[in-house]
């Protein structure tokens, strides 16, 4: 069976039509439904975001599109090849980063990634120039030659997604792959990320952290109870799901029932709410709201201190979707 070489690969990915397609995808461990018919499709050389609660089925879903699991019914295709039917061909398109460090302790940083080009088949000098490359890239140069078992949990992290990348796959699988990294650490491989995508991979990121996922996914699918309850852009799915909202600090002495009936008229139908003198009301894409705002709360003699509107953010299409703050999802992926 011949093997692509990732130049090779790349290129097919590219020319694909999508780079990811599932049709029907469904999953079950016993009595627990992990996928329900999940149809998602990825174009190449994009960002595809996964958000969801703990144990909606993200990690799963992973999984199955690299090859680690089976799904019981529907398809799924990554670069061109069938998960299924053609995994030993696909294994040698893709690069898998998940919540905890896959490397070999007893070898050093460099060894650790050595060994993973040439099991790329990237020959002795690629794999060694390119181990030094990521190496430096991911600020482990000076432990590189020490064995991991003596890092730090981040530096395991961080020498676990250089592994990743090393022979520049055209798809990349990153499943909460900054959970635990340092500030600075994350805004490399953010950087990573974008560099790999300007240069045609596609990267199928699931992450807690709403801030990654607006920065680098250029469509977001929701997963809750194994389906997918919402896709689109990150600024489609806050103007669909979640809706501006006027903020109003009241004055010390300002009576909240009064401002609420001067306000009432603004409102889309979703009940206000109020918290000691700041007043919140959903406006829509209502233009002119605090021109209109300042006049009603003048006319009714209500003093303010502040008001503005606030414009919906990805944690409001997660609760609003979920009944979840994004927050309160963190952490370990319970499937």
């Amino acid at each position: 069976m011949q093997t692509l070489q990732p130049s090779q690969s790349l290129a097919r990915a590219v020319s694909d039509e999508s780079a990811i397609v599932t049709q029907g995808l469904s999953k079950s461990y016993k009595n627990v439904r992990a996928l329900i018919g999940v149809d998602l499709v990825v174009p190449p050389g994009s960002v595809f975001g996964l958000l969801g609660p703990n144990g909606a089925g993200k990690t799963t879903l992973v999984r199955i599109l690299a090859t680690l699991l089976k799904p019981d019914a529907g398809t799924a295709r990554v670069a061109g090849y069938d998960v299924v039917r053609e995994g030993a061909r696909l294994r040698t398109q893709i690069g898998v980063a998940g919540q905890y460090a896959a490397v070999d302790e007893n070898l050093t940083g460099f060894e650790n990634l050595e060994m993973v080009g040439r099991l790329y088949h990237l020959g002795g000098r690629v794999a060694q120039s390119r181990a030094d490359e990521l190496l430096e890239h991911f600020d482990l140069e000076e432990a590189g030659r020490r064995p991991v078992r003596t890092y730090s949990g981040g530096m395991r992290k961080r020498l676990d997604l250089a592994a990743a990348l090393v022979a520049r796959p055209p798809v990349i699988f990153l499943d909460e792959p900054t959970t635990g990294l340092d500030p600075r650490s994350r805004v490399s491989l953010w950087e990573t990320i974008e560099r790999r995508v300007a240069e045609g991979s596609t990267v199928l990121l699931t992450t807690q952290y709403l801030d990654e996922a607006d920065r680098l996914a250029d469509r977001i699918a929701v997963i809750d109870h194994g389906g997918v309850i919402a896709e689109g852009t990150s600024d489609e799915l806050k103007h669909q799901v979640a809706r501006e909202r006027l903020e109003v600090v009241l004055g010390e002495g300002a009576d909240p029932t009064v401002a609420l009936q001067a306000l009432a008229v603004m409102g889309d139908g979703q009940q206000p709410r109020v918290e000691g003198q700041v007043i919140s009301v959903s406006v829509g894409r209502r233009p002119g709201a605090i021109v209109e705002a300042v006049r009603r709360l003048d006319t009714a003699r209500v003093e303010i201190v502040d008001l503005a509107i606030r414009r919906p953010t990805l944690n409001d299409v997660f609760f609003t979707l979920t009944g979840h703050k994004a927050e309160e999802s963190a952490g370990e992926e319970a499937e």
